[in-house]
């Protein structure tokens, strides 16, 4: 029985070009200025402290980090700390009304059932915690946040390893033949199964040939009883 499902969030939830057209322009553009007068902040400070040990370099300056940071993100690099900056400048594009989380049309409602049948939710993204709590909680159709338990990022370690699932199992209490992952990403699937879990891979575009896990496109295809030990 699904006790819980944990969803990804880029072309899972959202889609993808909503992250790439928007938000990491967003971030790109005021990146250096951010930094430059902001540093001084606590939660900034930490993630730039966190950076530097990321560099190994202890005594970088602002222009070193500023630059480490463009460079991440032309790698599209999943930097804990890259993306804790990136959720802080977002804040206040969310705040101000820039623009609004989106989200496919039916997840929402799908959701809302699912969390009505007592079924428990979860985000687990590369993005930060706090981007992912600013994006639901500053939908396209409203705020979501009350929809979830609680949210996972790379913090519990990669989205591709099998020890990061393992971990959140731990830490939500379950055991993993009671959790669905969702998620457009056939390799993360592919860890979550090996940790013990049910997967299911949104595909909103064409099917995937070589993903091993259902495939759906989208969230009113998945029916939970299918998902049995």
């Amino acid at each position: 029985m699904i006790r819980a499902i944990v969803t990804d969030i880029e072309g899972t939830t959202s889609d993808i070009r909503f992250v790439h057209q928007v938000l990491f322009p967003y971030a790109r553009e005021r990146l250096a200025e951010f930094i430059r007068h902001r540093a001084a902040e606590a939660e900034v400070a930490a993630a730039l402290a966190a950076l530097c040990e990321e560099l190994a370099q202890p005594q970088a300056d602002h222009e070193q980090l500023i630059a480490a940071l463009y460079r991440f993100m032309d790698e599209d690099r999943k930097s804990t700390a890259l993306k804790t900056l990136q959720g802080i400048i977002w804040r206040s594009g969310y705040h101000n009304g820039d623009f609004r989380g989106h989200l496919y049309p039916e997840v929402a409602g799908r959701l809302a059932a699912w969390q009505q049948q007592g079924v428990r939710l979860y985000v687990y993204s590369s993005g930060s915690v706090e981007a992912q709590r600013l994006l639901f909680g500053y939908s396209e159709v409203g705020d979501l946040r009350p929809l979830f338990s609680g949210y996972f990022d790379t913090r519990v370690g990669a989205k591709r390893e099998i020890a990061s699932y393992q971990n959140i199992a731990r830490h939500i209490a379950l055991a993993p033949a009671e959790i669905l992952f969702l998620s457009d990403i056939h390799q993360e699937l592919d860890a979550a199964r090996a940790a013990g879990w049910h997967t299911c891979q949104l595909i909103r575009d064409a099917a995937d040939p070589l993903s091993l896990h259902p495939q759906v496109n989208h969230f009113e295809q998945i029916e939970l009883r299918e998902f049995v030990s």
